[in-house]
């Protein structure tokens, strides 16, 4: 069976592919969930590959793991993730409902804890960090929003 030409198809254009040096954003949001880090990532790695920033990737999608695996674990809301290129720097920010800044890091007690070393990945894999509460307002919740910068070529 052959399927037949719609009359719509000719008129289908699409924009070209935004430059590789222009400015972009995406954003994604989602609920407290333990799966919601597994989409950011994976969210994040298809748009990187998209816009040909594989050598990004694996830095942004550790770093998003740890911001995004806090705001799952210690806030009871929504959060979101945004990812702003600015040739040459890549920001990622997260956001949560909870305007507790995180503290930063000191070594665990114990070296074979099995959580409290995220900010000190993030200190030294980003090439910039950093993080400021929000008062809530007319647009929305307050919170936080946590972010670091990576750049090409760094």
């Amino acid at each position: 069976m052959r399927a037949e030409p719609t009359p719509y198809a000719p008129h289908i254009h699409h924009p070209a592919p935004i430059p590789f040096a222009e400015p972009w954003q995406y954003e994604l949001a989602f609920p407290c969930d333990p799966r919601s880090p597994r989409i950011a990532r994976t969210t994040l790695r298809a748009i990187l590959g998209a816009h040909e920033l594989d050598e990004l990737s694996y830095r942004a999608e550790l770093l998003t793991s740890e911001l995004t695996t806090n705001s799952v674990r210690h806030t009871k809301g929504p959060a979101a993730v945004r990812l702003q290129w600015r040739h040459p720097v890549l920001r990622i920010s997260v956001w949560d409902m909870s305007p507790d800044l995180p503290k930063p890091y000191a070594p665990p007690a114990d070296p074979h804890a099995e959580a409290g070393r995220g900010m000190a990945i993030l200190e030294l894999v980003a090439d910039r960090w950093g993080g400021c509460a929000i008062g809530e307002g007319a647009y929305g919740p307050g919170g936080k929003t946590v972010w670091f910068e990576l750049g090409l070529g760094a």
